[in-house]
C-alpha cells in the first residue's frame, strides 16, 4: 500500500524539476508516469521512468531494481524517492537510489502537477476575444452557447490537452487552443477564399470534449466515457446537441451543412485514420485545422524537448535529443546556431 505523504514531514523544502541542476542530491515527493521494467546489457532489470513536477519532467533511471518492488510502484502515480541528478547526452535524468508509492495531500497536489506557466483566466479572456470576431450571426450564436455553458469553460480552463503528448499540463488544452486562434487568425488572412468563421470555430471546438475524455484531480489517465468513446466522437456529440441549444434559445436555424462541416473537423482534425482520424479531412477549412492542430502539437513537442527551459541555466552537453516517438523517432538537434 502506498504510503501517506505526510510520513516524510522531515523532508527539506523541495527544488523543482526547473530548477535542478547536475550532480545535485534530490530527496522529496514527484509525479511518476510510465514506469516501466526494462533490462541492462548484462540482462539485469531496471526501472525506467518519468519524474515530474508542476514546473516539468525528467527521465528516472534505477539500475538495480527487483521485479517485486516495480511491482509496487503504480505506472503512473506519485512516489518518495531519494537519488541524484546526472547530466546524459545532452538531458538531465535523475538516478534513483531508493523509491516507494506514496499518496501525497491535496496542496502537495498543486506542486506535483504540471501546470500552464500562463494564467487561466488571462488565456480564456484572449479566447473570448477572438470568437467575439465571428461575423455570422448562427456562428456567433453558437460560441455563445458554449461560452455561457460555465461547468464546460471550468473544465476548458483547467485540462491538460493530452495525458502525455503534448501541452499534458494543467491549463494545456487552453493554452493549445488559444494558440491554434492565434494561428487561424493569421493563415486566414493570408487565403482570401478560406472561411475564417468556420476555421475559428473548428479550432475552438477541435479537441473541447477532451474536458470529458480525461481525468486530471490526480494523475492525467482517461475517464471511462474518454475510454469508452473518446474527445473525436464525443465532440461531434456535443456539437449536435449545442446546435439544437442555439435554435431552442435563440430560434436561428444553422445555415445548411453548417453543423455537419464543423463535425467533419471535429472527427478528420488527427489527419489521417491511422492517428485516430475517423474522415480524412474533405474541405478547405478541415484541412486547415488540421495541420494547425498538428504544426501546434509538433512545435510544442519539439521545442519542449530541445530547448527546455533549465537548458538556459545548465550547459547538460550532447547536441541531440533521445529519439522522440512523437516525431517520426527522429532526434532533434538542439543547439540554435544564431543564439548568443
Amino acid at each position: 500500500m502506498p504510503r501517506n505523504s505526510t510520513d516524510h514531514s522531515e523532508a527539506p523544502p523541495r527544488k523543482f524539476v526547473a530548477e535542478l541542476g547536475p550532480s545535485e542530491f534530490v530527496r522529496g515527493l514527484f509525479s511518476i508516469s510510465n514506469a516501466q521494467l526494462g533490462r541492462t546489457r548484462n540482462d539485469k532489470p531496471y526501472l525506467r521512468c518519468l519524474l515530474g513536477d508542476k514546473t516539468g519532467d525528467m527521465p528516472g533511471r534505477m539500475w538495480s531494481v527487483d521485479p517485486e518492488s516495480f511491482r509496487r510502484l503504480a505506472t503512473d502515480g506519485f512516489v518518495y524517492l531519494e537519488g541524484e541528478t546526472q547530466a546524459y547526452q545532452g538531458e538531465m535524468q535523475l538516478i534513483i537510489q531508493s523509491i516507494e508509492p506514496v499518496e501525497p495531500t491535496i496542496e502537495q497536489l498543486r506542486e506535483l502537477l504540471p501546470c500552464s506557466s500562463r494564467e487561466p483566466a488571462e488565456m480564456f479572456a484572449e479566447v473570448t476575444g477572438v470568437l467575439e470576431t465571428l461575423r455570422h450571426p448562427w456562428m456567433k450564436a453558437l460560441a455563445r452557447v458554449y461560452l455561457d455553458d460555465a461547468p464546460l469553460m471550468k473544465a476548458f480552463r483547467e485540462a491538460p490537452a493530452a495525458k502525455s503528448m503534448h501541452h499534458a499540463y494543467l491549463g494545456g488544452l487552453l493554452e493549445h487552443t488559444l494558440s491554434l486562434l492565434i494561428l487561424g487568425d493569421r493563415v486566414c488572412a493570408h487565403y482570401p477564399k478560406i472561411n475564417r468563421d468556420i476555421v475559428l470555430m473548428g479550432l475552438f471546438l477541435h479537441d473541447l470534449a477532451k474536458t470529458r475524455e480525461l481525468v486530471y484531480d490526480r494523475t492525467f489517465g482517461y475517464t471511462d466515457r474518454g475510454e469508452l468513446i473518446g474527445h473525436i466522437v464525443d465532440g461531434a456529440i456535443m456539437l449536435h446537441d449545442r446546435a439544437q441549444l442555439v435554435m431552442r434559445s435563440t430560434g436561428l436555424r444553422p445555415p445548411m451543412h453548417a453543423v455537419t462541416v464543423l463535425q467533419h473537423i471535429i472527427i478528420s482534425h488527427h489527419g489521417q485514420a491511422e492517428y485516430g482520424a475517423a474522415k480524412l479531412p474533405a474541405t478547405p477549412e478541415a484541412i486547415m485545422v488540421a495541420m494547425l492542430d498538428n504544426l501546434d502539437a509538433k512545435m510544442a513537442i519539439a521545442l519542449s524537448a530541445a530547448r527546455p527551459d533549465r537548458s538556459a541555466t545548465f550547459d547538460l552537453g550532447g547536441n541531440f535529443t533521445d529519439r522522440l516517438w512523437a516525431l517520426e523517432n527522429t532526434k532533434l538537434f538542439r543547439p540554435d546556431p544564431l543564439a548568443e
